[in-house]
């Protein structure tokens, strides 16, 4: 390929007819984009610059107030007291209860991700087949997620209590002979925590099942009929091509799942009747309250918080960096 410029214009023409940018016309460009720089910055400024506002006001100055609130020991009026240090840091991570509400906070992350989402994924899959009452089979599954943890902690405590409804029906069916004889639902050491897991598993495994199956609606149907073709059986379709292309929707499942059982308070404290019996149900975010609120240690409390949303954001980094990453490129790949 030559090229030919006239001296009298210096324009550049191709062989063949093409026009290669003059010279004079890449200022004139430039120039143009820089123009449109300070405008484009002016657009992201004002579209999220409220938003920006909004979250730096509620979230991170609470956090950075937080954070110097922990170092002094305040009873939550007055001044803050005096000046403590790391002491209230030091004094929550060598306090019995706190650990142990760490290690309930541990095993309920633990059995919501080991109960929840297989037994939400078996229901996914089967409701994701032609079925009689399909929508109200789907509407019922998500009823208990639409109730208030409150209102479900509460109805949940009148049915397990020591003379709740369930012990009295055990009482009219002869089983046992009178509520001092009954199953202590929430009294017993070893049976709260699984008792706790089941009503959890109750309360959120409809969001599990209808993310699921939102998920399974992108599953390519050709896909599926072209594997029945080749002769394999349901369980193979659904092990061999469907659960993997639901991976990152139960990725994302999981992701609230953890974050959620981290944080979890309200139900717990309502079930439980705030970490019953002898603080053995207590969770990090009922510590934290509980120590607020009741013993007024608000410094101490602090400490506790600012401890509970380091766990939850290093949770959340290493769950994004480390399982989350193939599908976080795919949507900035996708963005591009």
């Amino acid at each position: 390929m030559t090229v030919s410029r006239e001296a009298s214009g210096g324009d550049t023409d191709l062989v063949g007819g093409a026009q290669a940018p003059s010279a004079g016309s890449r200022p004139a460009s430039a120039k143009t984009s820089q123009k449109r720089r300070p405008r484009h910055w002016g657009e992201i400024a004002i579209f999220v610059g409220p938003a920006l506002l909004v979250f730096s006001a509620f979230v991170i100055l609470p956090v950075v107030l937080a954070g110097y609130v922990s170092f002094f020991n305040w009873d939550g009026g007055g001044d803050l007291g005096n000046f403590v240090g790391f002491d209230n840091y030091t004094r929550v991570l060598d306090d019995g209860v706190f650990i142990s509400s760490m290690k309930n906070n541990a095993f309920i992350v633990v059995m919501s991700l080991v109960i929840q989402g297989p037994f939400a994924l078996g229901i996914a899959l089967l409701m994701n087949r032609k079925l009689r009452f399909r929508a109200g089979f789907r509407t019922m599954i998500f009823v208990p997620y639409v109730l208030s943890e409150v209102v479900a902690g509460a109805m949940w405590r009148l049915i397990l209590d020591q003379r709740g409804i369930l012990n009295s029906l055990m009482i009219q069916w002869g089983i046992f002979d009178t509520p001092a004889d009954a199953i202590g639902w929430l009294s017993d050491q070893k049976l709260v925590m699984w008792v706790m897991i089941f009503v959890l598993t109750w309360k959120y495994v409809g969001l599990a099942i209808i993310l699921f199956l939102a998920g399974l609606q992108g599953v390519p149907e050709d896909l599926l009929e072209a594997a029945q073709i080749d002769g394999a059986s349901w369980w193979q379709v659904q092990r061999r091509i469907t659960i993997p292309l639901l991976g990152p929707t139960i990725r994302v499942w999981m992701f609230l799942s953890i974050i959620g059982s981290i944080q979890l308070f309200d139900m717990a404290r309502l079930l439980t009747n705030n970490g019953a019996p002898f603080d053995t149900t207590f969770t990090m975010a009922m510590f934290v309250i509980d120590r607020a609120v009741t013993g007024r240690q608000y410094g101490y409390a602090t400490a506790a918080a600012v401890i509970l949303f380091a766990i939850s954001l290093t949770a959340a980094l290493l769950f994004m960096r480390f399982v989350m990453r193939r599908d976080n490129e795919t949507a900035e790949k996708g963005a591009v």
